[in-house]
């Protein structure tokens, strides 16, 4: 098994299991609330980034940490244990991805369909609305949309609806040029 299937296996099963036991005890939105609030809180902070991140910090600096973060907001008990067992089994380096792929997952169990946009500008909310909008006439109505900003594409957009891609970038068509250039 290779090491990115490994990782990707760990991080599913962690974040399986805590969506299980949110399930159960009937936590599961509360918790999905709190997870989008830890991962915000990594993008916002490098200092916390260090913490789960750092193999130098022990399990006890870590779990100090996330006890105090947990108690500040109070945070759902079951997801204090969570962290607590992340940190023993030395897994809180992936907290990230575990937590993206909870709520990855508790997006499915609702029944969202997941569609990916990037654009080379930034659109208005009125833009993404109507992008949206057309979206669910071919996708259904229970769609949520994940806006990226991305001015590399040059222009365009890229549009990932599950296995559905459509590329209309400049980017993409100047690497198609390419391609069709050195082919021929």
């Amino acid at each position: 098994m290779s090491n990115k299937s490994l990782k990707t296996s760990v991080n599913n099963s962690y974040s399986q299991a805590l969506y299980e036991l949110t399930a159960e005890n009937k936590t599961t939105e509360k918790v999905e609330k709190e997870a989008n609030a830890i991962i915000k809180l990594m993008d916002e902070s490098p200092e916390f980034v260090s913490l789960i991140k750092d193999p130098t910090n022990t399990q006890n600096d870590q779990e100090i940490v996330m006890v105090k973060i947990c108690d500040k907001f109070k945070f759902e008990e079951i997801f204090v244990k969570f962290f607590k067992l992340l940190i023993k089994k030395r897994r809180l380096f992936f907290l990230e991805k575990i937590l993206k792929d909870f709520i990855t997952i508790c997006s499915i169990q609702r029944g969202e369909v997941i569609a990916k946009l990037t654009s080379a500008k930034e659109l208005s909310k009125s833009e993404l609305e109507n992008i949206k909008n057309s979206l669910k006439d071919n996708f259904g109505t229970n769609l949520k949309l994940k806006f990226n900003h991305d001015p590399s594409i040059i222009g365009g957009l890229i549009i990932q609806v599950g296995s559905i891609m459509i590329d209309t970038s400049i980017k993409n068509k100047l690497q198609q040029i390419e391609n069709n250039m050195i082919g021929a």
